[in-house]
């Protein structure tokens, strides 16, 4: 499974950084979109609808309703986002009892819409800043290292459950790892690049608070796949799953470190 995972991801890495640093906004735009349809194709089936019909309806509605976030204000967007996952954050904090709210397939349709769309705002909105590659791949390895770095933690040192009702391998000591491998990262950023000392301490700042953001989208789609009874969002990918399973903690940390960088930048 390990080897699958890096040879799947020794060949993502590359098109995910060449649709960052090659393409116009334009058709990155329309890259992240395929990718988030692809997501809401799984997510359709998360909620509990099978049929071709009624998914394909949804993934199309859900890449219509990212071209409608263009016409609307992105701070709002991704405002009411960052509102969305601290309502995320109970949701997952109190299951199984929050179960009740997934009883009704609408819902939870509706519920991927507003985990997916603001994930396709906050990289469009990124890609248009003057320094959009250098942002996109700082956020990317931080989910990334936050993501190596718990997997190793929590196989090596991992005896405390993090939220076992919902993931049962997830454990504290990983999420800290996670944390760790990112401030590490963001630290030698802050030593050898030309940052200032306030910059260097945003920064830490936006890595610690996207990290722990990016473990509750993880948590999320574990509570979607759980309730649904399984054990990945799809069969697109070998060693990782379906496309949902690998952008899962992204969907939660796009908006927020956007939202984060708008805020500090005044934009």
């Amino acid at each position: 499974m390990l080897k699958q995972r890096i040879i799947t991801a020794l060949v993502l890495a590359p098109l995910a950084l060449a649709g960052v640093f090659l393409l116009p906004l334009t058709s990155f735009g329309y890259f992240i979109a395929a990718i988030i349809m692809l997501a809401a194709w799984e997510w359709a089936n998360l909620s509990g609808f099978e049929q071709v019909f009624i998914r394909l309806s949804y993934t199309l509605a859900v890449g219509a309703f990212c071209g409608l976030t263009l016409f609307l204000p992105p701070f709002l967007i991704l405002g009411l986002a960052a509102v969305w996952w601290l309502v995320v954050f109970v949701l997952v904090k109190q299951y199984p009892g929050s179960g009740r709210l997934l009883v009704s397939r609408p819902l939870r349709l509706l519920m991927g819409v507003l985990t997916l769309v603001p994930a396709w705002l906050g990289l469009y909105e990124l890609k248009q800043m003057t320094d959009s590659a250098w942002l996109i791949v700082t956020l990317l390895v931080m989910v990334w290292g936050a993501d190596c770095g718990a997997y190793f933690a929590g196989k090596r040192f991992g005896k405390i459950k993090l939220i076992e009702r919902v993931s049962p391998k997830k454990t504290l000591e990983g999420l800290v790892g996670g944390v760790l491998v990112s401030m590490l990262i963001s630290s030698l950023v802050t030593l050898f690049g030309s940052v200032s000392f306030f910059q260097g301490v945003s920064l830490l700042t936006l890595t610690i608070l996207t990290v722990l953001v990016s473990v509750l989208g993880d948590l999320w789609e574990s509570v979607l796949k759980r309730y649904r009874g399984l054990k990945d969002s799809g069969n697109l990918l070998p060693g990782h799953g379906g496309v949902l399973d690998r952008i899962d903690s992204l969907t939660a940390a796009v908006p927020v470190f956007t939202l984060y960088v708008m805020i500090i930048r005044g934009i």
